[in-house]
């Protein structure tokens, strides 16, 4: 059964406070042991937000940065969703394309990376399309997963209505998903060689109107953190799968409805989405645990110049370079 603490918490928009300044599309955001943060930067690059708060721009790689993987030797795998591969970020700032391609056919919108305690990596593409929107706006099931590991690189799912963000569980039994067109969440049984088992939703199949499901994050109890990025809210499913609630949102249904509508017409474009935006919150997209305890949530977004901040009740589960 779920905490009481968990199922109970809600946080209104006057609890949240928030970190940095000035950043540009902060869609993805890692947290450090130090207290560093990192998040991608959509002039292009990384940003570096020291314990002190000072900023630092770092890399030049074009296009725009989405998900984030810091590795052992603290070179960043970067998944480009403009550009389309998975790149990675050096110390030194030369940059590298890791994954372009496979099999002869070109990557398009990579859209997060994920790296284990076996520093395999997870990479999710969103679509097969050239450009994102059109698999958001007329979903259909061309999002996929690749692993790179010992034995190369292959697809390991595929089917996927618009895949977002990627994660092992603590024990590394399961690989769960975003669906993001579907707004729910999936998992995955992680076989010993990397292959995945059957698919099966976990939670809700559906957590409601423009609940789209964008990134998320585990607990150290197990539940599931899901940011619901058309709704300018965040989520907690219980770590059995059996309980959602919101706790804090930004949203109204009746932009909502329009903004779907037009979709439905097939008059929408992307800077159409400015229609959901929140009086307070635009569009948060990621979720990270940090600080000493990692009880200090930073959420991401496609929107804001800074990150929304608030502290948790439980801790966050570390991630591998976090360990």
């Amino acid at each position: 059964m779920a905490d009481a603490s968990i199922r109970d918490f809600r946080l209104s928009l006057d609890d949240l406070q928030f970190t940095g300044h000035d950043l540009s599309r902060p869609e993805c955001v890692l947290a450090l042991r130090d207290g560093t943060l990192l998040t991608s930067d959509g002039r292009g690059g990384v940003t570096r937000i020291a314990p002190d708060g000072t900023q630092t721009r770092l890399g030049e790689v074009g296009g725009e940065p989405n998900g984030l993987a810091l590795a052992a030797d603290g070179s960043i795998y970067i998944a480009n969703i403009a550009l389309g591969p998975v790149q990675r970020l050096f110390p030194d700032g030369h940059v590298e394309t890791f994954l372009s391609e496979l099999n002869g056919t070109p990557l398009t919108c990579a859209n997060f990376v994920f790296l284990d305690s076996k520093q395999r990596l997870w990479c999710a593409f969103s679509t097969r399309e050239a450009i994102w929107w059109p698999a958001a706006a007329h979903p259909r099931p061309d999002g996929f997963i690749v692993l790179v590991d010992e034995r190369g690189l292959r697809i390991v799912a595929d089917g996927i209505y618009f895949t977002n963000e990627i994660r092992l569980d603590a024990d590394e039994r399961y690989l769960y998903v975003a669906e993001t067109m579907k707004a729910r969440m999936l998992r995955f049984p992680v076989n010993a060689d990397g292959s995945l088992g059957e698919r099966e939703v976990f939670g809700p199949d559906g957590l409601g109107m423009g609940a789209y499901v964008d990134g998320f994050a585990f607990d150290a109890e197990g539940n599931v953190w899901v940011t619901t990025v058309t709704r300018n809210g965040l989520m907690i499913i219980t770590a059995d799968g059996s309980d959602a609630h919101v706790v804090f949102e930004d949203a109204s249904d009746d932009l909502l409805r329009s903004f779907q509508q037009r979709i439905a017409e097939d008059t929408a474009e992307p800077q159409d989405m400015a229609a959901a935006m929140g009086k307070r919150l635009q569009f948060p997209t990621s979720v990270a645990f940090g600080g000493p305890d990692l009880r200090t949530v930073y959420l991401g977004s496609l929107a804001m110049p800074h990150l929304p901040t608030f502290r948790s009740p439980v801790p966050g589960l570390p991630l591998s370079h976090w360990r």
